[in-house]
């Protein structure tokens, strides 16, 4: 698992970014991935999927 922070999520379009502590890399995030609710400023764990267009944060949790 990886630990960072939620930079932008936006409910009602369901998704946003999550920038990873340790390198800065910003994640894409949808609410398919999510197991808690999440808000901008948010401390998440995560892991990483291959998505479309990158990897993408999956099983994001509040920490």
């Amino acid at each position: 698992m990886k630990n960072g922070s939620v930079k932008f999520f936006n409910e009602s379009k369901g998704f946003g970014f999550i920038t990873e502590d340790e390198t800065n890399q910003e994640y894409f995030v949808h609410v398919t991935g999510l197991i808690d609710e999440i808000k901008e400023g948010d401390k998440v764990e995560f892991d990483l999927k291959e998505g479309r267009k990158g990897l993408n944060a999956i099983d994001v949790k509040v920490i």
